[in-house]
C-alpha cells in the first residue's frame, strides 16, 4: 500500500500540480479507502463493485463527516481511481457516475469596517513584533491572500514603490494582487526596520519571519490573530481568513465588480465569490433597517 499510496502522490505532483495541503489531504482520504476495501493489492480494487464505493461513503457518513468532508472524500477516491486507470491497475473507474453529497453553501465570517480599524489600529507596535503583526494584518486585509499564501511570500514578491504584490495560490497559479499604501507604509516600516532586529544576523527569503528569524507558520499566525482580537475585544469567533472574507465583502460592498474581487482572490470559479454578495446585500438590508426612517 506505501507504494502505491507513493506513487499516487507523485501523480498528484507532477500530473495535477496540486497545494501541498491538497497532496496530504487526498492520501490521507486514500489511505482511509484503501484501509477500508482491505486492499492487498491490484486483484482487491479490479473485484470491487459500485456498491462498494457506495459502502465506503455511508461509513464515513455515519462517522458524522460534514457534507464538504465527504465530498472531499469522494474527489479524493475519484482521483485515485482516474490514476489507478492511467497505470493501468484497474479496468473500470467505478466512481465515474457518482456525485459528491450537495453541501449548503456556509456564509462566511466577516467583521465590518468599524471593526476591521478596530483591530488593526489597536495593535501594540512598542516591539519589533507589534511592527511586524502589523505589516502582516494590513497586508491580509489590503490584498485577501490566504493565510497561507501570506506567509509563504518571499521578499521578492513584493513591489512597494508599484504597490503590488504576486502570490501563486491554488494549483500554483500565479496571481498579482494591488497593495494599498496604508500596507505598503506597513511593509516597509517592517522591512527596514522591524525585519533586520528578528533576524539577528540570519538570513531569510521570505518576508515574514518568526522572533527567532524563522519562517513563519500557517499556525503561528493564527495564534497571533487570536490574541489581536482578544486584546481588540472583538469577542465574534474570527480566524485569519475572516480578514479575507471582508477584504471580498467590503469591495464589493464599496461598488468592487465581481470578476476583479474573482481575480483578486485568487478563485477559478466565480460562483465560488458569489458567495460574498449575499454576505454584502445582508449587510446593506441591515443598514437599510437601521437608517432608514420608514423601514419599520
Amino acid at each position: 500500500m506505501d507504494t502505491l499510496l507513493q506513487e499516487f502522490v507523485t501523480y498528484l505532483v507532477v500530473e495535477k500540480n496540486r497545494s501541498a495541503n491538497t497532496i496530504v489531504a487526498y492520501r490521507g482520504d486514500a489511505k482511509r479507502f484503501l484501509e477500508l476495501v482491505g486492499y492487498k493489492g491490484p486483484e482487491t480494487l479490479n473485484a470491487l463493485l459500485p456498491s462498494d464505493i457506495s459502502n465506503y461513503m455511508n461509513i464515513l457518513k455515519k462517522n458524522s463527516l460534514s457534507p464538504a468532508s465527504l465530498a472531499r472524500n469522494l474527489a479524493s477516491v475519484k482521483v485515485l481511481f482516474n490514476f489507478l486507470i492511467l497505470e493501468g491497475i484497474v479496468d473500470n473507474n467505478l466512481t465515474s457516475t457518482m456525485e459528491a453529497p450537495k453541501q449548503w453553501r456556509k456564509i462566511p465570517s466577516t467583521l465590518s469596517f468599524k471593526e476591521v480599524e478596530h483591530l488593526l489600529n489597536g495593535i501594540d507596535k512598542s516591539d519589533w513584533q507589534g511592527v511586524r503583526n502589523t505589516a502582516m494584518m494590513e497586508t491580509l486585509y489590503a490584498t485577501g491572500l490566504r493565510v497561507s499564501e501570506l506567509v509563504s511570500l518571499k521578499l521578492t514578491d513584493v513591489n512597494l514603490e508599484a504597490g503590488y504584490l504576486n502570490t501563486f495560490g491554488k494549483g500554483n497559479k500565479e496571481r498579482v494582487i494591488p497593495l494599498g499604501e496604508v500596507a505598503r507604509d506597513a511593509v516597509r516600516e517592517y522591512r527596514e526596520m522591524a525585519r533586520p532586529k528578528l533576524l539577528r544576523g540570519k538570513t531569510s527569503h521570505y518576508l515574514f519571519i518568526t522572533r527567532l528569524g524563522g519562517a513563519m507558520s500557517r499556525q503561528g499566525f493564527w495564534k497571533i490573530v487570536k490574541k489581536l482580537a482578544r486584546n481588540a475585544d472583538i469577542n465574534k469567533e474570527i480566524s485569519p481568513h475572516s480578514l479575507r472574507h471582508s477584504f471580498a465583502t467590503h469591495l464589493l460592498e464599496r461598488g468592487a465588480d465581481l470578476r476583479s474581487v474573482q481575480e483578486m482572490l485568487g478563485h477559478s470559479d466565480i460562483t465560488t465569490t458569489q458567495i460574498y454578495t449575499h454576505v454584502a446585500q445582508t449587510r446593506i438590508r441591515e443598514i437599510y433597517d437601521l437608517t432608514h426612517p420608514r423601514a419599520k
